[in-house]
């Protein structure tokens, strides 16, 4: 059952920021659902590649308002569980063993501690020189504090870089990944991980979607509009999967919070909510046992999976001549 469908509309004269392209349509709008705020957002697609992007975001300096403590909590508190790594370890040694790696929006430093042993340099770019300083404590990496496009790393330094859900949070993803490109040895890789817009949970549940994110998700990528702007900068794709994400509980949650607003119920909004008591937990189990995954099996039948895991490779540009 779809809950949500995106209305067709007339295009825009908007450019599309990725390829150019105008034309772009209105996708759909939603409001900040996690801090439970009712400004909405206006979201658009490119006709051409695909890519949705965030109409009039806030400022880089007005920005701060839509995290805040609670969503850096939850951030933080997820980057501490070490299960969460242990399938991008695999995908980064399925295609290196070692080498100077560098994680975009390193956090705390959690994917970076997972590589273990002496044939990993270890590098991070992280916003927040206090939690650079618990990274770097972590794991003894280098991490440079500030802008990715600031850091000051010369050409042909890296042979992996990766980008872990951060991809969709940053203004320039063109210019950035430009300077993934130069950053790269020649055949060095970069390995990213983002929500897909075009999965079945997106389909499914539209504006309720949970990891739509705003406006805290400035861009939003299909596989068709990430490998347009990868290969833009001279990467070539390697490896490319779509995989399931747990994101039904909170969408399921922001539906059923609308419905209850509008017959005058508040809820908590989900960035608020504390540790539930052993009663509620006990009732999670049994759904997540239960019907989760039917609920799974039936939204998977409307697409792709939530989340995308892509390996892209710096071309060799004597290859070309």
């Amino acid at each position: 059952m779809q809950i949500e469908i995106t209305e067709k509309i007339a295009p825009t004269a908007t450019a599309c920021p990725s390829c150019g392209q105008g034309g772009a349509t209105k996708f759909l709008q939603a409001p900040d659902r996690y801090h439970g705020r009712h400004d909405l957002y206006q979201l658009l697609r490119c006709p051409s590649c695909s890519l949705v992007w965030l109409d009039n975001p806030p400022r880089p300096n007005e920005m701060g308002v839509h995290y805040g403590g609670d969503y850096d909590r939850s951030v933080s508190a997820a980057g501490e569980d070490l299960g969460r790594w242990q399938y991008k370890h695999e995908v980064v040694l399925r295609h290196k063993t070692g080498g100077a790696i560098l994680d975009l929006g390193c956090s705390s430093g959690g994917f970076l501690a997972s590589l273990k042993g002496p044939s990993w340099r270890r590098h991070g770019i992280e916003m927040s020189a206090k939690v650079a300083e618990i990274a770097k404590a972590k794991c003894g990496a280098d991490v440079f504090v500030g802008d990715i496009l600031d850091a000051p790393y010369p050409p042909a330094t890296f042979d992996v870089i990766t980008c872990f859900h951060v991809f969709e949070h940053l203004y320039q993803p063109r210019e950035i990944l430009a300077k993934v490109s130069e950053w790269l040895k020649q055949g060095g890789i970069f390995y990213t991980n983002m929500p897909n817009i075009h999965s079945a949970g997106s389909r499914t549940f539209g504006a309720y979607w949970y990891a739509l994110e705003l406006p805290r998700h400035l861009y939003h990528f299909s596989p068709t509009s990430l490998r347009f702007l990868a290969g833009s900068a001279g990467l070539e794709e390697v490896w490319l999967i779509t995989g399931r994400e747990p994101f039904i509980e909170a969408s399921t949650r922001y539906y059923i919070d609308d419905l209850l607003l509008r017959k005058g119920i508040h809820r908590t909004p989900l960035a608020q909510v504390k540790q539930p008591g052993l009663a509620f937990r006990a009732v999670r189990k049994v759904f997540r046992l239960t019907l989760l995954p039917a609920l799974n099996g039936m939204v998977s039948l409307a697409g792709d999976g939530e989340s995308i895991h892509a390996v892209f490779r710096k071309k060799d540009a004597r290859a070309h001549l």
